[in-house]
């Protein structure tokens, strides 16, 4: 019998939050302040959660800390929400990554862009396979930031491996999206929105039916509110959520996303749920920016 993945598709037609990982004064993992993190987004109402997202610092994570991240959210998780586990680099870790999911009861990977200097389509392509064919039972939701794939590598992808049911799609052009979409199969995956609210309602336009969330850390509330008011074809309604946002986004965006993960940090330090320690390459937040942040935060319905 073929597995239709229903639990996982509509998981994925969410706000699909990416959790920061918050970090101790000696610069371990915060078990006890992630724990409490996860379950005021849950409290708040979400229903999906990805550990080990670019907004949970990915990629200044050991593979042993990125184990104990996948549990924890998973263990929070229960019953409440569906998690998304974030997977990637070389093939054997993403691969070991993705089973230790599964051991898990995870019930989705999400497979990061490649790192490396020389991607290939047809490279694009088996390195997915090679992930998907590993963890058959589990949906798996390629991560795509590469302007020049084609949506046909993508249609090729799910011919070999129907898991593939998803697609975190983020590359900042919208009428590029609606392309890659068409030409992959509208209706054969569940679009997600991958640059978050500044680019949900253009990409709901285009066929979008979720969207990935940095903010949702700290206002739950906003992003809930964005997405039901793209569901419901009200879009004035969402840019005026957009417009509340804008300044936190574009803050988060400037020099090349170079504090992306650290205003999300800041504002919620501002609020006392986690310190503002991010690893290298990202950097705290000047002192003399950290006000403008904490003001976006409290003006906020939390």
């Amino acid at each position: 019998m073929t597995a239709t993945f229903e639990t996982q598709r509509a998981a994925l037609a969410e706000v699909v939050a990416i959790p920061v990982t918050p970090f101790a004064e000696d610069g371990t993992i915060d078990r006890d302040t992630h724990r409490a993190l996860l379950r005021r987004l849950i409290d708040g109402g979400v229903r999906t959660l990805t550990p080990n997202g670019n907004t949970g610092e990915f990629y200044a994570l050991t593979p042993e800390e990125r184990r104990t991240i996948t549990e924890l959210t998973i263990e929070e998780a229960r019953e409440r929400a569906v998690v998304l586990v974030g997977v990637g680099h070389d093939l054997p870790t993403a691969v070991a990554s993705a089973r230790h999911a599964r051991s898990l009861g995870a019930p989705m990977v999400m497979v990061h862009q490649p790192v490396h200097p020389y991607v290939s389509e047809g490279g694009w392509v088996d390195y997915h396979r090679a992930i998907a064919e590993s963890v058959p039972e589990l949906g798996v939701v390629p991560y795509i930031r590469n302007p020049l794939l084609a949506g046909s590598r993508l249609a090729e992808l799910a011919d070999a491996c129907p898991n593939v049911i998803g697609v975190k799609y983020a590359v900042p052009d919208a009428a590029r999206f609606a392309s890659f979409a068409r030409d992959a199969g509208l209706e054969r995956f569940v679009w997600v929105a991958g640059l978050a609210e500044p680019y949900a309602p253009s990409y709901f336009s285009a066929g979008a039916t979720g969207f990935t969330s940095g903010l949702v850390n700290v206002a739950p509330a906003v992003s809930l509110n964005m997405i039901e008011a793209l569901r419901s074809g009200d879009y004035p309604a969402a840019m005026k959520i957009w417009e509340q946002i804008r300044r936190f986004e574009e803050l988060r965006a400037a020099d090349a996303s170079a504090n992306n993960v650290t205003v999300v940090k800041e504002a919620l330090s501002s609020l006392g749920l986690c310190r503002r320690d991010v690893r290298p390459p990202s950097r705290p937040l000047p002192a003399s920016e950290r006000s403008e942040v904490a003001a976006i935060a409290a003006g906020w319905s939390l």
